[in-house]
């Protein structure tokens, strides 16, 4: 492919929430009561804005009107200050002895992570985890479409996933033309993966979520988040033998632990664990 390359960001990276790097991700900065220019926002802060966001929507189903920073701390698993830093840079700052109106930020996050418009998705390879992914009811609530599915196994064509057939791969070029997809999900075989990305890129797609085993090369400005689950599953076992190492125990039923979804796991709850005297939903 033309141009220079570069690796992706992974959950389980070093690049995930704790990574206060710069990010294409824009918005408008604004001051109490000015405007001001616009900025770049941190990736760790980009990453925490959907933590923020379902907090938000679990509070507005129980009909709660406000929240202070120390709760939406909590479902992040992060500090008050740094959740106020956060939407600082959104130009929001909440009233102080109040906090924050759950409605407007509620409006402010989705807006700046662009989900006040739906987006197409396109889904390749619809194994196992292909077909999980297909029927997983949260993309939609969210605003993202699964636009089509495509699979290299022509058994699989014509067949339905959540209402939606499965065509060949071979059709993924005039699939993403007709269906204007932007975003890309990879769920093949780690050996198909990098062709299936390079053929992606070359439809124009500059957003790609990767779940297969394969790191992958792509050109500046193209974004791809990767998701391992069993990268993850084997830093839990480091983390286990460790304890068996050390001879710590389990956690009692009276210890709580609140649980926030890294960068680029909150689908399928890949997560980091932050305990709290208190249980946020």
């Amino acid at each position: 492919m033309a141009g220079g390359k570069r690796g992706e960001v992974s959950a389980a990276g070093s690049e995930s929430l704790d990574t206060e790097r710069p990010s294409p991700f824009r918005v408008s900065r604004r001051g109490r009561g000015q405007r001001a220019d616009r900025g770049a926002v941190p990736a760790a802060t980009v990453a925490r804005l959907p933590l923020y966001l379902r907090a938000l929507s679990a509070l507005a189903d129980e009909g709660i009107g406000t929240v202070s920073s120390e709760i939406l701390a909590g479902a992040a698993g992060v500090t008050s200050a740094k959740v106020r830093k956060d939407l600082s840079q959104l130009g929001t700052y909440g009233t102080r002895g109040v906090g924050y109106d759950v409605a407007c930020l509620s409006d402010e996050i989705s807006r700046e992570l662009g989900l006040t418009q739906h987006r197409s998705v396109v889904l390749i390879g619809v194994g196992n985890l292909g077909h999980a992914l297909a029927g997983y009811g949260g993309f939609s609530a969210r605003g993202f479409r699964i636009a089509a599915l495509l699979d290299a196994d022509p058994q699989r064509a014509g067949e339905a996933v959540g209402g939606v057939v499965i065509q060949p791969v071979d059709e993924l070029e005039a699939v993403v033309r007709e269906t204007g997809a932007s975003i890309g999900v990879i769920a093949t075989p780690a050996g198909a993966a990098q062709t299936v990305c390079d053929r992606l890129v070359a439809c124009g797609i500059r957003s790609i979520l990767n779940f297969a085993p394969a790191v992958l090369s792509v050109p500046d400005g193209v974004e791809v988040r990767k998701v391992d689950l069993a990268v993850e599953l084997q830093i839990l076992s480091f983390h286990e033998a460790r304890r068996s190492r050390d001879g710590q125990r389990s956690p009692g039923p009276d210890e709580r632990t609140v649980v926030a979804p890294r960068a680029g796991g909150a689908a399928l709850g890949v997560e980091a664990s932050h305990r709290s005297p208190a249980v946020v939903a």
